[in-house]
């Protein structure tokens, strides 16, 4: 079977619009609500059932895919056909229909696609308990579509892996179920690529006249966007020569950014001048939209940039009242006296002290680091330190690398380990900033929650700001590994990961009475061995370490910090069904680790009454 169905002009209201039309498929019949008497219509349902279940056909694709490839191309036709079906392995339908589309959402959506908003009418599969749309039902194995005539779109199973694709219609992310175009590199909902086109729109907030669909799809600048994106549905109007993507009509009036303080707001044109973007940094063009700060006279962001989902919840807040700034009235600790504090994450007072001699044993509860120099807040009853600058740290934050205000807690010492900052990737057990929203799960470390723009990175000489989440992963100059986030220095494309940023560039080790300073790349390659280690440099694939410029002594990150510099001893990990203990290192001797057989230079973990050296070695032969 080829394409099935195509789409059709028709007229509805008044009102024009492209409609997929099924060319062999029956409507499916309408049951109102499941009640106990749908309990007899379950157990009798064999002979009305038309189709079979989604799960079962993107199971085969997957098995008969030769390679087991990220998209697995569906080739299992959906009709239920008693005569020619193997019954072993498929399993028919139930036909359902709801009224309340939000008692659909409250269960997660569609059990294929994964889709919420989306559809009236709905199928049940009492075998594996799932719901499914009924696009994605009755999806045929190919489809052309209005939004890309050049080529048929293929259905197909969808593997996630670490690549995000978006859908063409709505813009959401999508998993499992879709229609590609493996030529473009189109992708789709079932359900976005089945629903009606209105031929025209008409929206006097946005435009003074009608917009038309163009479904050819060609060089055209959105007006809106400033952008020349060729796959993407475009609207045009006929009597001003304004073109729109689809998405980009819908772009909200006034939005709050997190890379600036106060909200900005759509203009479709800017004055003449020379104009930066405030997020890219990047040259604007004056004739296509943005949006600017009216607080801030200089203030002006691409839409597109404004719009990333780092950095807006895409929520419209005309004629919602302005807040006041989240960060105000809401320090940390209160005064006691001068020079004693009463921090919200502790029980005792905290004394301000200057720290001099260096102790590798005292870190700060906070950023879970050595105190290297500088003022710190000491507890005189149990031992606690936080460096100045820790606890200065706002309860509350508004970050750049995420849309909503953070909130500072610590991590619970009587529960196991879980947070993984998503900024450097590090597990963390000492202070965090998260966001209060459950569907966001995002937490910042403080260190990272630190970083502002412009960002003075004591290593290069340019200041450096924070990259636009892109699926492309450059290089750290630094470390020379792939950047989950990062920082771009906009006049030399220098390059750092936040891993890297938050890395001090100046640290003290016990055996050397100066600094040492981060070194890379080139800067190595004299250098021979690590004091610590005592194995040679070059034979460690080492991209980084600290070195003495009047000692000439080197030593490796890990060596000094361990694998995982901000975890806290005493506390517990969990992974793969395995528990670890966190145990500071002896200052008498240093164990040999019992897997690796090297000894234990920094924090160590226990596991079943056995010592190793780091996380990695303890979960080696699990």
């Amino acid at each position: 079977m080829d394409v099935a169905g195509e789409f059709h002009r028709i007229e509805k209201d008044g009102k024009l619009y492209f409609e997929y039309h099924h060319s062999k498929y029956h409507p499916i019949p309408q049951i109102q609500s499941l009640s106990s008497s749908n309990e007899t219509i379950i157990n009798n349902h064999t002979s009305q059932s038309l189709f079979v279940c989604p799960v079962t056909r993107c199971r085969v694709a997957l098995n008969e895919s030769p390679d087991r490839s990220t998209f697995s191309p569906i080739f299992s036709s959906p009709e239920y056909l008693f005569s020619t079906i193997d019954h072993d392995l498929y399993h028919s339908l139930l036909p359902l229909f709801w009224c309340n589309n939000k008692d659909f959402e409250i269960d997660g959506g569609c059990d294929i696609c994964k889709g919420l908003n989306s559809g009236t009418d709905y199928y049940l599969c009492d075998y594996c308990n799932g719901k499914y749309h009924r696009e994605c039902v009755q999806s045929p194995l190919k489809i052309k579509s209005p939004y890309h005539l050049q080529h048929s779109l293929q259905l197909c199973f969808y593997c996630p892996s670490a690549r995000i694709i978006e859908c063409l219609v709505c813009g959401r992310t999508i998993s499992r179920l879709l229609y590609y175009c493996d030529i473009c590199r189109v992708f789709m909902h079932s359900v976005c690529v089945m629903k009606p086109i209105p031929f025209v729109i008409d929206l006097p907030k946005r435009h003074d006249h009608p917009l038309t669909f163009f479904p050819r799809q060609t060089s055209l600048t959105c007006n809106v966007c400033g952008l020349l994106r060729k796959m993407y549905p475009t609207y045009i109007c006929v009597t001003c020569n304004f073109v729109a993507h689809k998405d980009c009509m819908y772009f909200p009036r006034i939005i709050q950014i997190s890379r600036h303080r106060h909200r900005i707001s759509y203009k479709s044109s800017l004055p003449s001048g020379e104009w930066l973007c405030g997020v890219c940094r990047q040259n604007i063009e004056i004739d296509y939209g943005a949006y600017s700060c009216d607080k801030c006279c200089d203030y002006v962001v691409h839409s597109i940039c404004a719009l990333g989902k780092d950095v807006c919840d895409g929520e419209d807040l005309e004629g919602v009242p302005e807040e006041d700034d989240i960060t105000l009235g809401v320090e940390s600790f209160d005064v006691i006296s001068e020079g004693v504090i009463l921090h919200f994450l502790h029980d005792h007072h905290l004394y301000l002290q200057e720290s001099i001699l260096y102790d590798e044993n005292k870190f700060c509860q906070a950023c879970v680091l050595p105190i290297f120099e500088g003022n710190i807040y000491s507890c005189i009853e149990c031992g606690f330190i936080l460096h100045e600058t820790c606890a200065q740290s706002r309860r509350k934050l508004q970050h750049a690398l995420h849309p909503h205000p953070l909130t500072l807690r610590h991590v619970n010492p009587y529960e196991y380990v879980g947070f993984t900052c998503d900024a450097c990737d590090r597990l963390c057990g000492g202070f965090i900033y998260g966001c209060h929203l459950k569907e966001c799960d995002f937490d910042l470390d403080i260190r990272c929650a630190s970083i502002s723009e412009p960002v003075d990175y004591q290593g290069h000489e340019h200041p450096l700001y924070l990259a636009l989440n892109s699926e492309e992963q450059p290089v750290c100059h630094v470390c020379q590994i792939k950047c989950e986030k990062q920082l771009n220095c906009i006049i030399c494309n220098f390059i750092i990961c936040i891993k890297c940023t938050t890395l001090p560039y100046k640290v003290r080790y016990k055996h050397d009475k100066h600094f040492l300073r981060v070194l890379w790349e080139e800067e190595i390659c004299d250098k021979s061995w690590c004091e610590v280690c005592e194995h040679d440099l070059r034979n460690t694939n080492t991209n980084v370490i600290y070195w003495c410029d009047e000692c000439c002594i080197t030593v490796h990150v890990e060596c000094l910090f361990g694998d995982d510099p901000y975890l806290k001893h005493g506390q517990f990990l969990k992974e793969n069904g395995i528990r670890l203990q966190i145990l500071w290192k002896s200052n008498i001797s240093r164990p040999s680790c019992n897997y690796c057989k090297n000894r234990c230079q920094h924090k160590m973990f226990m596991r079943d009454d056995i010592v190793a050296c780091s996380k990695r070695c303890a979960l080696s032969n699990s």
